[in-house]
């Protein structure tokens, strides 16, 4: 029996040491991933800052070469960010956003090239090449942003129509809230009972009215009340003390 308990206790001490380490290394990977997010926002930001330096103050090859980045990397980014959120409330963007990670590789080849293509001494090649690098960087940037206006235009159409059907129902409860001609129902007046037949008039025998008369219920003489006949007797209260009975001697 002792041994079964040791077992137990072991069984259990491994199980919680084991959801122990589980539970760390989750923790640890996501402030991992917490931190090379942010390291990734922050590289981009700097590099997306260079590049704007760049196409404003320097002209030529190294100017055109930063601003075909800076238009290629804001229009992905954009788009990409467009497509992510509303996938959540629109499922029927999934085929959108499986469209723009096709593109998305196109465009980190082409983003790469570009970057390459700084650091390249041969400034005349590269000059050669500029208008395929425009017309590609277009071609990317232009399929990115139909795909980002496409969802945008559709997300406004579902807003509207919402909208519309909304302000529909509104204009009904307002014109029935408006509709003064209709009582209200703690305002409505039933039509009182229909009075009885008066009852015909009393034989000399039966002066006494009926209980049920003024329902149009049989009519039946009745004794006089007792208080006609004889003394009401005399009100009792608590602080009274009950009379002595008479005694005859």
């Amino acid at each position: 029996m002792e041994a079964a308990f040791i077992i137990v206790a072991l069984v259990l001490l491994f199980a919680f040491l084991g959801l122990g380490v589980y539970v760390t290394a989750k923790v640890v990977g996501a402030a991992k991933r917490g931190v090379d997010r942010t390291i990734t926002q922050a590289r981009r930001t700097v590099e997306d800052t260079t590049l704007r330096a760049r196409s404003f103050g320097q002209v030529g090859v190294t100017g055109t070469l930063a601003q075909l980045r800076l238009d290629l990397r804001t229009s992905m980014r954009a788009t990409q960010q467009a497509l992510y959120a509303g996938v959540q409330t629109d499922a029927s963007l999934q085929e959108s956003v499986g469209l723009f990670e096709r593109l998305s590789a196109h465009g980190h080849e082409l983003d790469d090239e570009l970057k390459r293509l700084e650091a390249e001494p041969d400034r005349k090649r590269i000059e050669a090449g500029l208008p395929d690098l425009r017309e590609r960087t277009a071609r990317i940037t232009e399929a990115a942003d139909s795909l980002r206006w496409a969802a945008r235009d559709r997300a406004r159409r579902f807003a509207a129509d919402d909208l519309s059907v909304l302000s529909a129902q509104i204009e009904v409860e307002s014109g029935a809230l408006r509709d003064w001609s209709r009582e209200s129902i703690d305002d409505l007046t039933y039509p009182a009972p229909a009075p009885a037949p008066s009852p015909a008039p009393p034989s000399p025998q039966a002066q006494a009215p009926s209980a049920a008369g003024s329902w149009g219920g049989p009519q039946t003489p009745e004794a006089p009340p007792a208080a006609l006949t004889q003394p009401a007797a005399a009100p009792q209260y608590p602080w009274q003390k009950s009379a002595r009975p008479e005694t005859t001697t």
